[in-house]
């Protein structure tokens, strides 16, 4: 029988992190069962894995043994979905970014044919598992002072783009999550939580778009990323999310020279 547990208890909804997902995080938790609701609405956009197979969000126990977990996926579109919070978050993220998990999945499912599973996932699926689990995405307008601020987050200058430029962050740029692991986290959230952000150069009208059209504009383009080039660790850059502007209270000048979360960059 499905399962009717409150999947989202202790989720703030109202959370700025979870502002892609809250909309539909609610609605889909509000239902008695909620993973029906899941699949009720991956059949309503069409929701379709790298084979155009449709996906459809199963319990765990349905997982055949000795099947790895993204070879399910890509083989049969059912994806394993446990009675907690980190993979509804995650199934929340496929009917959000549906290119983009599927592109993910094709990846990783082709690594599995190439090395099998073993302790080293070799560095595409590294990078892979990075992005799924822990990735934000970083919407940069492709301006010279868009360029400027990643440039100084890349330097890990943070007092120069949390605080000294605090207002242009604002204006050219954007954090919106993509993790599940990392969503998971900040149900609890605590200063050191640092996600591995992927820059997304847009235009600066994207930050007049819907919150729908950003998602969508996003996930077009990256899934073409990922399928164009090669997918490695080296794509991300540190981002301690809390640093964000306003997604955490008292982020002073002693905020920011906390060293233990904002490091200095290393160089050499």
């Amino acid at each position: 029988m499905e399962s009717s547990i409150k999947i989202d208890q202790g989720v703030d909804w109202t959370a700025p992190w979870l502002s892609t997902l809250s909309p539909l995080g609610r609605e889909v938790a509000s239902s008695p069962h909620w993973r029906d609701a899941l699949n009720q609405r991956a059949a309503r956009i069409g929701l379709l894995n790298h084979r155009r197979l449709p996906v459809q969000f199963v319990p765990q126990s349905e997982l055949p043994d000795g099947v790895s977990y993204e070879m399910h996926i890509s083989t049969s579109g059912c994806v394993p979905t446990r009675d907690n919070l980190h993979d509804f978050f995650n199934a929340l993220v496929w009917l959000t970014f549906p290119r983009t998990k599927a592109q993910l999945n094709a990846l990783q499912a082709a690594q599995i044919v190439r090395l099998g599973i073993g302790k080293s996932r070799g560095p595409a699926r590294d990078a892979a598992t990075l992005f799924d689990e822990n990735a934000a995405l970083l919407a940069v307008s492709e301006t010279q002072n868009g360029r400027e601020l990643v440039d100084a987050l890349r330097a890990h200058r943070w007092n120069e783009v949390f605080l000294d430029h605090r207002p242009r962050f604002n204006q050219e740029a954007e954090v919106l999550l993509f993790g599940h692991a990392l969503m998971e986290k900040l149900a609890n959230p605590y200063k050191a939580i640092t996600a591995h952000s992927l820059v997304c150069w847009v235009s600066p009208d994207f930050h007049h778009l819907a919150l729908s059209e950003k998602c969508a504009l996003l996930d077009e383009n990256i899934a073409v990323q990922l399928t164009d080039r090669e997918l490695l660790p080296g794509w991300f850059s540190p981002l301690p999310v809390l640093g964000v502007p306003d997604w955490c209270i008292g982020q002073g000048a002693e905020f920011y020279a906390d060293t233990a979360i904002f490091r200095p960059a290393r160089f050499g």
